[in-house]
């Protein structure tokens, strides 16, 4: 059985006229922020911090309760080990925020409220928003420094795929989505759209988050299908997304192995050298889209000079630091603390009081939300904006001088983290 449908042009115009009638409740309320500590026992004024929101559009079934149900395991887990006598070296701060959908309020309240505090003592922030968006691969965006503790957790942590038995989380990772800049798993830039901006882009906390992804090469749509709507429920997860949970139970193990190796480890597992190697990647990147304007660039003496003297010299003064890390002697307190202080400041030392041009609340010099994609990450932002669209400013000479002031803002950041690394004036 079949049929036809003739449509005239008047009436396929009416066909998509649709009256609505809105009704919103406008109102002042109070939202809560829920905050557990467990207080360090050697460090306690060094926190290390997983946070994720709990609020959602209608049922939240993947966003946000998949990365609220890991923020409760994590605390499930940690109250185990309690009772087995342990107690983290650092303080460990589990946070669940309230109005994130609203504009990721309760977390910035608490990281405004809290700033003098969080700068002084914050080691990092592990976000835990939505554990899976997707049934293809893990996902990592954070800070440079990161990246190798990153890849070693994920090295102990079973694949969850089937047909994977015996793999390891990085090896599938590794198999399924590959940097084409080295021979490691990708892992991306913070952006925004979620808790850890305030933390990272304002404060200057090394920050990162982990969640299972689509195949980013393949299905190009910006976020899973059913996305904030009403059939964003357990039973989706359940039936498609992770009928055994295992995908959700190695995004667990990621962000805890993350916030635990933080809070433990002597020594903290940041790396300033990756830092220098994104620091170069970035820096090239900007420079060639500043390329597409040769001739611009000779007639208003616009060099990169400055900047790349800059990395240059981050570089060479982070491998010092690490081969300086390599002959710490560990029994020596004052030393280890010393060394940990420089690690956990790296971050702020990229930030600026005075924020990007025309976004003060972003501070951060090298990593910032995209102006025209809050969600996507962009680095060296400054110029990225001064650059972006310039061929059709009205005055090029002021242009492509905030391009050259943005430059150098950049080159003097990149100069001054790297003079928090080198030894201590004895």
């Amino acid at each position: 059985m079949g049929f036809s449908l003739d449509v005239s042009p008047i009436a396929c115009e009416l066909l998509i006229k649709v009256r609505m009638n809105i009704h919103t409740n406008n109102q002042v309320t109070r939202i809560y922020n829920v905050i557990g500590w467990i207080r360090g026992a050697v460090e306690p004024d060094r926190y290390v911090i997983l946070g994720g929101h709990r609020d959602a559009w209608v049922f939240g079934g993947i966003d946000p309760v998949s990365g609220a149900a890991v923020v409760h395991e994590s605390v499930r887990a940690a109250g185990k080990l309690m009772k087995k006598g342990w107690r983290p070296r650092r303080t460990l701060i589990f946070a669940s925020w309230d109005a994130e959908e609203f504009g990721l309020l309760g977390s910035t309240e608490w990281a405004e409220d809290h700033a003098r505090v969080l700068q002084e003592r914050a080691v990092a922030y592990i976000n835990a928003d939505s554990a899976i968006e997707g049934m293809y691969t893990l996902r990592v965006d954070c800070t440079p420094s990161l990246h190798t503790l990153v890849y070693d957790i994920t090295k102990k942590v079973s694949s969850p795929e089937e047909g994977e038995e015996g793999m390891t989380l990085y090896q599938s990772w590794h198999k399924r989505d590959n940097s084409t800049e080295r021979d490691a798993p990708w892992i991306s830039k913070l952006g925004s759209g979620s808790d850890f901006e305030a933390y990272f882009i304002r404060l200057g906390i090394a920050s990162g988050r982990a969640r299972y992804t689509k195949n980013r090469k393949t299905e190009r749509y910006s976020s899973y299908p059913v996305y904030h709507s009403v059939y964003e429920t357990y039973e989706i997860v359940e039936r498609f997304y992770d009928p055994s949970f295992r995908r959700l139970e190695a995004v667990a193990r990621v962000r805890g192995g993350l916030i635990f190796s933080l809070a433990d480890s002597p020594v903290l597992p940041l790396d300033c050298v990756e830092y220098a190697m994104s620091l170069t990647k970035y820096a090239n990147s900007i420079y060639q889209l500043a390329l597409k304007h040769p001739a611009a660039m000779q007639q208003h003496s616009v060099s990169f000079d400055s900047l790349f003297f800059a990395v240059e010299n981050f570089t060479v003064v982070a491998r010092d630091f690490h081969q300086r890390l390599d002959q710490l002697d560990t029994s020596n307190a004052l030393a280890v603390r010393m060394v940990n202080d420089q690690l956990m400041y790296l971050e702020r030392a990229f930030t600026d009081p005075l924020g990007l041009p025309g976004r003060p609340f972003y501070r951060h010099i090298i990593f910032a939300p995209s102006s025209h994609n809050k969600y996507a990450g962009e680095s060296f932002p400054g110029i990225y904006d001064a650059l972006f669209d310039i061929e059709n400013a009205v005055d090029w000479q002021k242009a492509w001088d905030e391009v050259k002031r943005q430059i150098s803002i950049a080159a003097f950041t990149v100069n001054a983290a790297a003079e928090t690394l080198k030894p201590v004036v004895s």
